[in-house]
């Protein structure tokens, strides 16, 4: 009955009256608003550290401040949030802004550094970051609009920063460690083995562009592999992939499967390495994954996580906010009505909360309350206004702006929710909130014809990072094949 009730929900959207241009325009303007409330804060208060901590209204440098574990993991001193926001800078069209910014990584920003970092978040916050600025400052260059001494530093940078990355991918398999240090590569952080299918599946877009613009094939093959091994080992009843496996032996260690947390960005980058890349094998990978995704977890109002084996059977009884893209791909993919009901079921958690928490229970209670001001559902929002052009996808954008400038707006910029139930802030500001968060809400609510890009010629990373289409007319004969039965075991305990 709650699905039913929830069903009858989407016949809501029809009845939303066409937003007026007036406020579209006001929502656009406030949206961009809330991107330089950040970003000056984050100049102003914390650059060159890697993020602002909103409430201390100083930066965070990794190594300065209490260890909070794996999430520093994404920092290594080389002014993260600036280089994440490098592209949202053109997207709004402050030219004069992003090449002020593009200087100042290009002059204080080094890679030497005796740190550790996630291989994942660096490749898709840091290379990703610089390749987008890159192709932009090229963009902006040929428009003559300025960057008149852009010489693609950008890209060296870039090239830089995944050659040290490289090292991660010197396991048996070909499967990326999780951690490297930027100097010194495996040395000392070999002996962790185990990583999660998102961390190893979501290197193509980024590696396949940085080969596409430098020439140097190494980084396509060594993430197009990756892709193949993480095919490889799905389990062929089934079709679907676990969360976490040892880099060394293939095998899974957490066999549980969803569209969230740990797996997420494997699916997408399977199904966008297809639009970036046109290569057949990941339209048939992704065609493969998507109809035992919607087999197995598709049938109820959220997407339970289920065994990977044994398919039928749910593993956890809460699902996290990271599937909230997923309504996105789908509509990306060409699958609009699953996108409409899963979209509306996320809403309606939101609106009973303010924000989405970081993980709802089946009956949709709050599992974890935190709120790091993530953007999956309003990037899920944008796609589904462009496909549909129904202005009920404006006034659910409109519900998330307000709910983040009035709960997490601080004086120095904004400060992520520690319980949606509380509503109390948390001294973080995460570099995602900056280039994707307010990236998508501004874009919804934009008129294409005014904007100084044209969206549709890019693909977004999942940092919202843009990589132009026309990385498909370069080489792409650098993929690596790996044998059909690959790391394949047969499970003993299959339900299917």
């Amino acid at each position: 009955m709650i699905w039913v009730a929830f069903l009858s929900l989407l016949s809501t959207s029809s009845l939303v009256q066409g937003m007026t241009d007036v406020e579209r325009l006001e929502l656009r303007y406030e949206a961009e608003d809330m991107f330089y409330h950040a970003y000056n804060a984050y100049m102003s208060n914390a650059w060159p550290a890697d993020e602002l901590m909103p409430l201390s209204c100083r930066g965070r440098f990794r190594g300065r401040e209490p260890n909070r574990g794996d999430i520093d993991d994404a920092m290594g001193n080389f002014s993260l949030t600036l280089i994440d926001s490098l592209d949202m800078l053109v997207v709004l069209g402050d030219l004069e802004e992003f090449e002020a910014s593009v200087k100042k990584v290009i002059n204080t920003v080094s890679f030497d550094s005796d740190i550790v970092v996630s291989v994942f978040e660096t490749n898709i916050r840091i290379v990703g970051g610089l390749l987008s600025g890159h192709v932009l400052a090229e963009l902006v260059q040929a428009k003559q609009k300025g960057m008149s001494w852009y010489r693609g530093e950008l890209l060296n940078m870039a090239i830089d920063c995944g050659t040290r990355l490289l090292p991660a991918f010197n396991s048996t398999t070909g499967l990326p460690y999780p951690r490297v240090n930027l100097r010194t590569g495996l040395q000392g952080v070999n002996s962790i083995q185990l990583t999660c299918t998102a961390c190893a599946g979501s290197m193509i877009l980024e590696f396949a562009a940085l080969s596409r613009l430098s020439g140097e094939k190494i980084f396509e093959e060594k993430a197009s592999k990756a892709m193949d091994v993480l095919w490889s080992a799905r389990h062929r009843q089934s079709n679907l992939v676990g969360n976490v496996l040892n880099v060394n032996t293939g095998d899974w260690v957490r066999r549980d499967s969803g569209v969230g947390a740990g797996i997420d960005s494997y699916y997408e980058y399977v199904a966008k390495a297809y639009v970036l890349l046109g290569e057949d094998k990941y339209l048939e990978r992704w065609n493969s994954h998507y109809s035992a995704v919607m087999k197995y977890l598709g049938s109820g109002p959220l997407m339970m996580d289920v065994h990977m084996h044994r398919p039928t059977t749910n593993s956890k009884h809460f699902v996290d906010a990271l599937g909230a893209f997923w309504p996105g791909l789908q509509v990306l993919m060409g699958d609009l009505k699953p996108a409409i009901e899963q979209h509306e079921v996320l809403y309606q958690i939101m609106k009973r909360h303010n924000f989405l928490p970081e993980a709802v229970t089946a009956d949709f209670q709050v599992h974890w309350g935190q709120h790091l001001l993530r953007p999956e559902f309003v990037e899920s929002t944008y796609f589904l206004y462009k496909a549909t052009q129904d202005p009920y996808y404006l006034e659910v954008g409109k519900k998330v702006l307000k709910s983040l400038q009035k709960h997490a707006r601080v004086t120095c910029g904004y400060a992520a929710v520690k319980d949606v139930r509380t509503l109390q802030h948390e001294d973080r500001m995460d570099s995602f909130v900056i280039t994707e968060t307010f990236k998508y809400l501004y874009l919804l609510f934009a008129k294409e014809e005014d904007m100084f890009l044209d969206i549709s010629q890019f693909v977004f990373t999942t940092e919202a990072h843009l990589l132009p289409l026309t990385l498909a007319r370069l080489s792409n004969s650098t993929a690596v094949p790996v044998s059909d039965d690959f790391f394949y075991d047969e499970d003993e305990d299959v339900e299917y």
